[in-house]
Parts: structure tokens; C-alpha cells; sequence
């Protein structure tokens, strides 16, 4: 979706709000809170599991003003029912896990983290359930605030399988149907263009 056709949208609000509209942090985060607060209202947190408080900071810090125009109540703001939550804690915790700690304040980072992992639920690839403008966005954002798992993906894996993947490894699940991904007879679908 363009900036232009955006600007309608709840997405669009929130950027016309943000300290840097072109950071791939802020474009993602909007879109998240955005998709969050159409889907559940403005009375539940957006990202579940990111308290009150470290919303609030990083709305002020980040998006400042979007919270007043939207009329955020933050004291009767209440936790949203997530029954994938451990997935969200899963990732969030992988991706932090990689964090790095030069590329911002912690709190950034964090946001970033929640966001990916809350949109990695979603049903289509990550930088559109993120809604940004394209893959180059999220690459972008990813090799900044998270660089050494960004380095892990070496065959440019589609992130989402990418994350989920490395999850597995971890845990030392391997779910995937052939060896190596080399002999997959799913690699265009995990490998190919978005």
C-alpha cells in the first residue's frame, strides 16, 4: 500500500503521528497497532503480552500524539485474550535473543519484537501482515535491530519460515519433510518470491 493511499487509514493516522515515518520501526509498529486496534478496539492492549506501561513509552517515544487523537485510555486498557500468546512469547524472546544493543534503546528494540512476533500470526508474508510497503522494509528492519539472526538467513528464507524454523532447530524439532532444504520439494515455497 502507498503512503498516499494510507493516509486514510488508521495505519496512516499513526504514522502522521511518528517522529520518523520512513523507519521501517515506526512504519511496522503502525501497522500493527493499527490491524490491533481494528480488530479488538482501542480497549485492549495491541500487542499482547507488552504491558501498559511499555506501550504508553513507546507510542509517546515513538508515534507521540497518536495515543491522544485515538483517545487512549491506558488505565482502563485491559490484556487482549491471545490463545497463540506462547507462540508471540516463543519468537519474541528468539528475537530478542539476537537483539542488538547498539542499534537503539532497548525499549525500540523490544517494540520491534513484539511486533514481528504478533504479526507473524497472521496469514499472509510477514511484511504485509506487517503492512509495510515491501520485503525490503522488513529485511531492513530486522538487520538492524536483530543483525546476527538476520545473518543466520543465508538463503534468504522467507522470514516467517525462517523464524518458525529456527524455533524448531532450538528445540531440536525437525519438522520439515526432507533433509536439507536443497532436496525440499517445497523450497520455491519457502525460498521464492514474494
Amino acid at each position: 500500500m502507498s503512503c498516499a493511499a494510507r493516509a486514510g487509514t488508521l495505519q496512516g493516522l499513526l504514522l502522521a503521528h511518528a517522529a520518523r515515518p520512513q523507519d521501517p520501526l515506526w512504519q511496522a509498529l503502525a501497522g500493527v497497532l493499527a490491524d490491533a486496534f481494528e480488530r479488538h478496539g482501542s480497549q485492549r492492549l495491541p500487542l499482547p503480552g507488552l504491558g501498559p506501561q511499555a506501550t504508553r513509552e513507546l507510542l509517546e517515544q515513538g508515534l507521540p500524539g497518536a495515543a491522544a487523537v485515538l483517545g487512549l485510555d491506558w488505565a482502563a486498557m485491559a490484556e487482549r485474550e491471545e490463545p497463540r500468546f506462547d507462540e508471540i512469547e516463543d519468537l519474541t524472546l528468539l528475537l530478542l535473543e539476537h537483539a542488538d544493543p547498539q542499534a537503539g534503546p532497548r525499549l525500540h528494540a523490544r517494540g520491534a519484537a513484539w511486533a514481528l512476533a504478533c504479526a507473524s500470526l497472521g496469514n499472509d508474508h510477514l511484511w504485509q501482515d506487517l503492512r509495510l510497503p515491501s520485503r525490503r522494509e522488513l529485511s531492513a528492519l530486522i538487520a538492524h535491530w536483530f543483525p546476527a539472526l538476520a545473518a543466520r538467513n543465508t538463503q534468504d528464507m522467507k522470514w516467517k519460515k525462517f523464524f518458525y524454523k529456527q524455533l524448531c532447530e532450538r528445540e531440536q524439532l525437525f519438522i520439515c519433510k526432507a533433509p536439507s532444504c536443497a532436496v525440499c520439494d517445497d523450497h520455491p515455497v519457502c525460498f521464492g518470491p514474494e
